[in-house]
């Protein structure tokens, strides 16, 4: 996958550009706006990752201009600004995801896999499956082992995208964002019960368990020939 970083502070800059090379990604590492705008409008890349306050020209005038250029390239915007009113500015400027600093690489990773993957499969396979685990999507029905689970809709989701993601780890950040909806964390235990309950009808009483926990991470849904 080919990454176009636009970050002026040189350590962030080498430090995302590092961890994702280290994940076998090209990255092109520029530290302007201009600089940044024209290789985004001119060069085909899988990602970009915008700093929001950049010399030049900011983040958001990068992200707008590239959008209005036809460009459709995902776009994580990085940032020092939490608040509500700036992660839906920078969305609302044309970017696909907002990650606020400090951050850890492990999420920043996982987000930039995710958007590459979102806009490879635009339009994903209605049937999922991963091990005797298959997922209905027009029929909203799940089984195991041929076996019904019934999921409450809020479960079905949060399971579809821990499927969508497989063999991957998901963030309870991101887990908050794409099943809640909720651009701030709500300071409760909220994805950790829901997804306790979902695996005690996923895993409960079957030999190999699907969902496993990525200490101080996330979540990660994978086939038990995965850990051989």
């Amino acid at each position: 996958m080919k990454v176009l970083v636009i970050e002026d502070d040189q350590d962030t800059a080498e430090y995302v550009a590092k961890g994702l090379r280290h994940e076998g990604h090209a990255v092109d590492l520029v530290h302007n706006g201009r600089d940044g705008l024209e290789l985004a409008t001119s060069e085909a890349y899988d990602v970009t990752i915008v700093d929001r306050m950049l010399p030049g020209i900011d983040g958001l005038a990068v992200v707008k201009s590239v959008r209005d250029a036809g460009v459709k390239t995902p776009i994580l915007i990085l940032t020092t600004l939490g608040g509500i009113d700036d992660r839906v500015e920078g969305l609302e400027a044309g970017s696909d995801d907002y990650l606020v600093k400090p951050f850890a690489l492990a999420e920043l990773v996982a987000r930039v896999n995710a958007l590459a993957r979102r806009s490879q499969f635009s339009e994903p396979a209605p049937m999922l499956s991963v091990a005797d685990l298959a997922m209905d999507r027009l029929k909203r029905q799940v089984t195991r082992g041929g076996v019904r689970v019934d999921l409450t809709p809020l479960e079905f989701k949060l399971l579809e995208h821990l499927m969508l993601n497989q063999g991957r780890v998901v963030t309870r950040t991101m887990l908050l964002e794409r099943v809640w909806g909720f651009h701030f964390d709500p300071k409760t235990n909220v994805v950790e019960t829901h997804v306790s309950r979902l695996r005690s009808k996923i895993d409960k009483g079957f030999a190999a368990e699907l969902i496993h926990t990525a200490r101080g991470s996330g979540y990660i849904l994978r086939s038990p020939d995965a850990d051989t």
